[in-house]
């Protein structure tokens, strides 16, 4: 064994530059209760080579069997390919007697899913940049590479078939659809749909129609992003796109219409699938996740964004991305900005700006004199009220700092003034809002702190002119490179390593509705998935036979770990489950001739200690090359979910052999060994690494990476206790449930059921509820069972289950008597054993009555 870093190293706790937000775990409870499920039955879809025959009976029986229980439900979706089984709403009243039907294998929550927000009008960064980030320029310039014959479906808001950039006639051109570009796609849900229930404009009935188009704007720019050809040149601007409406013109969608749309994309013999949306904290077995991988085995490639909820910490990843065998996309910040600007006398030299909020936009021309109402030393600039008329006619420049954005406006434009210029008083963009009453009828542009002094200089120095016009600055983003503060948190709740890779997301610029400007920039994961589904439609043009399930290998193996964006300057890598093999390089994965499979490590959990694992290096060249290994550490993150702490070092990783001579179309291994961090400080963290692997000829430097879960993962609590007391056993009066925590009478008539409310710390394998006699402790048998249950958002957040006054053994059902019980409410840790009693966490109410 040759050793390259040996184990045993202490471990270095780490304190980011910019402190992670901690959730207050007093604030108020909320509820996170689904009220539409899906049901799993028990036959395999016909994607998996079920009988259709077979799988339309069980749906047959259940639907009979749900009637003679008098189940009241509505069936929302029958699925047979990807899913065998319903999506319907129930009462959370009669969850149990769902969970009872005959044939029910599983059920899972409908989770409605927000559509992403846009940010249109504000800064404008670079596609281009982004694309020169991930190898996508040299893909298309050198390497001849622009997505022919490839086609990439697209789920999401629908699709400007209008738009010039995707070959429509125009803002009036009433395109016909399906068009040359978007060749194939249905709209599942119309222009007034929308599932938030909290919405004025909630509508969860569907219109459906065949004509995606697009009201909403997202789903125009990721498609952009994949193949916009016009003014803006998407990572594959020749693909053939498929769009497909999930939602509409504004609010949430739900996961059963996503499974819906999935169907259809593979009915329409969609090579590559792009979903730039998510189910936050779920399991690789729910349902949207688990017919992705349906899609993938059956040979379409899945790329999903990983999610924005970084904000709410570790295990936060979102279905489908999360699936086994879907491209899950972390995002990373653009490098460069494109900004509207103005021009400052006597050089005409232009000034980058961000139109403040709630301010008139800045005018396309004119000119007026310039005039500052402090220095770059003063910190209460502009926060008192400004001598009248000392502004007529000018434009103020202002410093940031003490008082708000809002009164500095004000006071300037009680000065006289008709523009006023923010600037910064620290290094990056400023982003102001200067809404209130009364409001500002001035428009306001805010500026970085190095040109706010370059313009105060100008002043000092003499007579300074600033002109509004149709100008352009592109300035250097300083967060570009880093992973997004926004891009959500790995690992899977089994242990797999997720995120798989990342690409920009933070600020692109691309293409929008027409009746929306056409063009805007947006932030999200949501912009880093196209990234890589426009990528892997250039690799499936460069090598058209590559299997589905090998394509996210390939993109591992060349992608390039960034730094940790808590302290950039610090020299350690960004956390393996937040980037996952780092930045996309889809020119490196084009060209290289070795593959290394795994494309990752998934080390679970160490306390089987030491582990081995084999990689296989295969070189498909035509000369033979040496690799010479060697491994290196990432940032590792501490036990407490909702606000990671950081940590280094720790990790020995050891090799079979030092290095590997492959010959041409030859094949070779070499064991990997990886020993744990350790100690009592880390237990229940997260660490991970790089398996690097150097070529002695100059060719790609290829990397695997790895991650795996300190200490015994079964020792995590799952049902922790919070400030707000849950669990609870309750009652629901209105629309608010109210803790019983000396008991309860119920009379079992419509909500009067006994709900018990139960915050999860992290994910869980299974939970059941048992009920038992007070008095006697006999037992009643299961309340409920339901599987791979999702964590809470924070530290406060719950699920509400309910209990209908029957149970199940078996094929039997019972209906208590009236009488008193306890219900013991057991949850199975995650990739526990259901055999062994320390795997699982009990907690028992307090005496239920029944009176009917």
């Amino acid at each position: 064994m040759v050793v390259l870093a040996q184990d045993g190293f202490e471990v270095q706790w780490l304190q980011p530059d910019t402190p992670s937000l901690v959730p207050d775990p007093n604030a108020a409870p909320v509820d996170e209760s689904p009220q539409r499920w899906f049901v799993e039955l028990s036959n395999a879809p016909t994607g998996d080579n079920g009988p259709l025959a077979a799988v339309r009976s069980e749906k047959q029986v259940f639907r009979n069997a749900a009637r003679g229980a008098g189940l009241r439900y509505i069936e929302n979706y029958a699925f047979d390919d990807l899913f065998n089984g319903f999506s319907v709403t129930v009462s959370r009243a009669q969850l149990g007697t769902l969970m009872r039907m005959p044939g029910v294998r599983a059920i899972y929550p409908v989770q409605t899913i927000a559509m992403p927000q846009d940010t249109p009008g504000t800064s404008s960064p670079d596609l281009y940049t982004a694309l020169a980030m991930t190898g996508a320029d040299v893909a298309q310039n050198t390497l001849g590479l622009d997505g022919s014959g490839v086609r990439v479906a697209v789920m999401d808001t629908g699709i400007d078939v209008d738009h010039p950039a995707f070959g429509g006639g125009g803002v009036n051109g009433g395109t016909a659809f399906p068009t040359a570009r978007v060749v194939a796609g249905w709209d599942f849900v119309g222009d007034a749909f929308n599932a938030d229930s909290s919405s004025p404009s909630y509508n969860p009935v569907p219109s459906p129609d065949a004509r995606p188009d697009d009201c909403a704007g997202h789903g125009t720019h990721v498609a952009g992003i994949i193949g916009a050809n016009g003014d803006v040149k998407g990572v594959a601007p020749k693909v053939s796109l498929g769009a497909y409406r999930v939602f509409g013109c504004q609010g949430s969608t739900t996961a059963d219409v996503m499974l819906a749309a999935m169907e259809r994309a593979k009915a329409d013999h969609m090579q590559v699938l792009n979903m730039s949306i998510g189910s936050a904290f779920q399991w690789p077995q729910y349902p949207t996740a688990k017919a992705a991988s349906r899609l993938v085995e059956h040979g379409m490639v899945v790329v999903a964004s990983a999610g924005n909820d970084g904000g709410t910490g570790l295990y936060s990843l979102g279905a489908p991305s999360v699936g086994d065998e879907v491209i899950s996309v972390a995002s990373f910040d653009n490098t460069s900005i494109t900004q509207p600007a103005f021009a400052l006398s006597p050089d005409a030299y232009k000034v980058g700006f961000n139109a403040a909020t709630g301010a008139p936009t800045p005018p396309s021309s004119g000119s007026a004199t310039l005039d500052r109402t402090g220095t770059t030393s003063t910190t209460n600039d502009g926060c008192a009220a400004l001598p009248a008329n000392s502004l007529a006619g000018k434009v103020a420049l202002i410093r940031r700092g003490t008082c708000s954005f809002y009164i500095k406006s004000t006071n300037a434009q009680a000065a006289g003034a008709i523009g006023v210029v923010l600037y910064n008083n620290v290094a990056g963009p400023l982003n102001p809002t200067v809404a209130g009453t009364p409001s500002i009828n001035i428009p306001v542009a805010a500026v970085t702190a190095a040109d706010g002094a370059l313009m105060d200089g100008r002043i000092a120095a003499g007579p300074t002119q600033l002109t509004w016009g149709n100008f352009h600055a592109s300035i250097p983003n300083p967060t570009g490179g880093l992973i997004s503060s926004f891009s959500s948190w790995g690992l899977s709740p089994d242990l797999q390593l997720k995120p798989d890779i990342g690409a920009p997301g933070g600020s692109i610029y691309s293409t929008f509705p027409l009746e929306r400007g056409g063009y805007a920039s947006l932030s999200g994961t949501s912009m880093s998935s196209p990234h890589v589904a426009g990528a892997v439609a250039l690799l499936l043009q460069s090598a058209p036979h590559t299997p589905a399930q090998v394509v996210r290998t390939i993109l591992q193996n060349t992608a390039q770990p960034k730094p940790w964006s808590g302290s950039p300057g610090s020299g350690f890598l960004d956390a393996t489950h937040r980037q996952g093999a780092g930045m996309l390089r889809i020119d490196q994965a084009v060209m290289a001739t070795t593959r290394v499979e795994p494309g990752k490590i998934s080390l679970g959990e160490s306390e089987v200690g030491t582990q081995v694992r084999r990689l296989q290096l295969s070189n498909r060249g035509t000369v033979p090359v040496t690799y010479t290994f060697s491994a290196v550490d990432t940032v590792g993150t501490g036990p407490y979910t909702f606000s990671p702490s950081y940590f280094i070092g720790g990790t020995g990783v050891a090799f079979s052999v030092p290095s590997l001579t492959l010959a041409p179309r030859t094949s070779a291994s070499v064991n990997v060994t990886i020993a744990p961090p350790a100690g009592p400080t880390i237990t229940g963290g997260i660490y991970g690494g790089y398996v690097v692997m150097t070529p002695d000829n100059g060719s790609e430097t290829l990397r695997v990476p790895y991650s795996g879960y300190v200490g015994d993962y079964q020792a995590r609590q799952v049902m922790t206790p919070t400030a707000n007391g849950f669990p609870w056993l309750a009652k629901l009066t209105g629309p608010s449930y109210v803790n019983q925590p000396g008991g309860a009478t119920y009379s079992m008539v419509g909500n009067d059921v006994p709900f018990f409310l139960i915050h999860f710390d992290h994910q869980s394998r299974l939970l059941r509820m048992v009920v038992r006699d007070a008095a006697t402790g006999r037992n009643w048998h299961r309340a409920l069972q339901t599987a791979y249950l999702g964590r809470n958002s924070g530290p406060t957040g719950f699920f509400a289950f309910s209990w209908d006054g029957t149970t199940t053994a078996g094929r039997n059902t019972f209906t208590v008597p009236d009488g008193q019980y306890i219900v013991s409410v057991q949850v199975l840790k995650p990739l526990g054993d259901e055999e062994n009693p320390a795997h699982w966490e009990t907690w028992n109410s307090p005496v239920i009555t029944i009176q009917r």
